[in-house]
């Protein structure tokens, strides 16, 4: 037998309240006495009610989704922090609309455009496609992680102090000559911490160093073939000394690291590696890969409280917007693993 379907007015009826009171309840519980809403919350309980939650978007307009936008879902580090995002919805109960980006600003325009038709109550990205100040234009709630922020809130990681911690990881490691590698970016991203930071940290100790700033390429074939000639080149250049490198994120990290050992059939002495994100490659690797761990539940947990204060005060009858963008920034954590040990730890 189809089970009857629960009404508002069913709940008045078994409450003794007005199918008013009944819809308060929903749209706008703060203005019933606290004693009211438990006799209602009861009465649901009792009925085996059903939230209709299209009926309550028709409602009030609030559809509790969130947008989020990320570069690509290859890169490990950027399916880690979606999956932690989404794991999200059993404390804050916000569902989500995720586009994977490609580069192209009048397509990424063109997500944006779909998420505001699905009336998203706010966004999150961590796609660098377009500036933060054509983000803030639209005049919605936005969250953006480990990218250029000058116009709207933002979550980073202190790349900064992972620059200096992979450094000072490879120096120890006894390493001769420790190899920054990076993608040619802008001051203004906060990844660009971690070039400044590896550099300051060798310059002030006098330690023999370098920084390759070159584009690795969008997918898995064109970065291992930049890696590849990478590895070739540090061959060619450095063939008797010990050589640390700190890679990007910990995806080209275990590329150059299967490079390695496809030549060698091990990971040799005079090669130590580092990577960035602790995304679970670096633990999941031939042999587990030192990285700088991006905190990436922390991360994901106050880009959703951050996003979450915004959409709060939107929905007052009088919101006041922020007089500037809410940065945080999070403290990185260095992981030590099998590819770059300090000597003295066995």
């Amino acid at each position: 037998m189809t089970k009857k379907k629960i009404t508002f007015a069913d709940i008045a009826e078994y409450t003794g309240f007005s199918k008013t009171t009944v819809s308060r309840y929903f749209n706008d519980p703060d203005s019933l006495t606290v004693e009211n809403q438990e006799k209602i919350a009861e009465a649901l309980k009792a009925l085996d009610y059903k939230e209709n939650k299209l009926a309550k978007v028709l409602a009030n307009g609030k559809t509790e989704f969130i947008g989020v936008i990320v570069p690509n879902l290859y890169m490990h580090y950027y399916s880690d922090m979606l999956s932690e995002i989404i794991s999200t919805y059993e404390k804050y109960g916000y569902k989500f609309i995720v586009f994977a980006g490609n580069r192209a600003p009048e397509v990424e325009r063109k997500y944006i455009s779909e998420l505001l038709a699905y009336n998203i109550e706010g966004l999150i990205t961590l796609s660098h496609t377009l500036s933060s100040k054509e983000l803030a234009a639209y005049n919605i709630p936005i969250v953006a992680i480990e990218r250029e922020q000058q116009h709207v809130c933002g979550i980073t990681t202190d790349n900064y102090m992972g620059g200096v911690q992979a450094a000072s990881l490879l120096v120890k490691s006894g390493c001769d000559i420790i190899i920054h590698v990076n993608s040619d970016i802008p001051e203004s991203m906060p990844a660009y911490g971690r070039i400044s930071g590896f550099k300051d940290f060798c310059e002030e100790h006098k330690i023999d160093h370098r920084i390759i700033l070159t584009d690795m390429g969008n997918n898995f074939e064109e970065n291992h073939a930049g890696i590849l000639k990478l590895f070739k080149e540090l061959e060619n250049e450095y063939p008797k000394k010990a050589v640390g490198v700190f890679m990007p994120n910990d995806t080209h990290a275990n590329i150059l690291l299967n490079i390695i050992f496809e030549k060698y059939g091990k990971l040799p002495e005079k090669y130590k590696i580092v990577g960035f994100d602790d995304s679970p490659i670096s633990r999941e690797a031939v042999i587990p890969i030192s990285t700088i761990g991006q905190q990436v539940s922390i991360m994901a947990d106050e880009a959703m409280k951050l996003l979450i204060s915004q959409m709060d005060e939107q929905k007052k009858r009088r919101p006041k917007p922020l007089s500037k963008p809410v940065n945080k920034v999070i403290t990185p954590i260095l992981i030590v693993r099998e590819t770059a040990k300090p000597r003295s730890v066995s």
